[in-house]
């Protein structure tokens, strides 16, 4: 979980850890928010719109009892100095499977879809970031799954093609507008694909679980800047 310089952010201090229980399936409606125009605004925007799977780590559960509304709509991000609490914490090696129907990602120019989490820069130095990376996966059937090579080790860089390394700008950017918007952007065609329904994040923090519900990757949104509904 994530510190403001030196600050602890306690997140949730006041309620009871949440025990990892796994397979939580629910589909609901994200909100909408204004999209680029290749970003689809139908049923639930650009947006998550469903917790396919939720397989708690160690040390996990930050914000589980409100999924999947808190991972749902647009990012909450708290800027470049400190971290969003709007988020729900995997634990260490947790994971997470979500869906975005009616709609998908499609390859487009450029960029794709943008993960965001809540990593900041540490005293403002933007060469200091503290991260808990993720590793990002996607599939079209929910069963074959294509990974970008993210090669943190023990949550240290070089990060490669990992989540959770870069602060979230959005609001006021549009989270769409990427970079402006922040977060870790995504290409398709980095892994040869042009279609997924749905995105799911592995924790590679490397963080050591002592206690708490805080631990490892914090997963705030995920935007796709080039939609087609399925």
């Amino acid at each position: 979980m994530k510190r403001l310089a030196i600050v602890v952010l306690c997140m949730g201090c006041s309620s009871t850890p949440q025990q990892p229980d796994g397979g939580f399936i629910s589909e609901g409606g994200g909100e909408d928010a204004d999209a680029n125009e290749d970003a689809s605004s139908d049923a639930g925007g650009p947006f998550v719109t469903g917790v396919v799977s939720f397989e708690a780590g160690a040390c996990s559960g930050f914000g589980q009892a409100e999924l999947p509304q808190i991972v749902e709509g647009p990012p909450v991000g708290g800027g470049t100095s400190q971290g969003s609490t709007n988020v729900v914490s995997l634990g260490v090696g947790g994971s997470i499977v979500l869906s975005f129907a009616p709609n998908a990602i499609v390859d487009g120019p450029g960029d794709d879809f943008v993960v965001f989490e809540n990593a900041f820069w540490v005293a403002g130095n933007s060469n200091a970031v503290f991260a808990e990376p993720g590793e990002v996966s996607v599939s079209d059937d929910g069963t074959t799954w294509l990974t970008y090579p993210c090669t943190a080790t023990a949550g240290n860089p070089p990060y490669g093609k990992c989540a959770g390394v870069s602060p979230v700008l959005s609001p006021p950017a549009s989270p769409t507008d990427y970079p402006a918007c922040g977060g870790d952007a995504f290409d398709l065609q980095d892994l040869g694909v042009t279609h997924a329904s749905y995105v799911r994040i592995v924790d590679h923090s490397g963080e050591t679980c002592t206690s708490g519900n805080q631990a490892g990757f914090d997963l705030d949104a995920i935007a796709i800047l080039h939609a087609s509904q399925n």
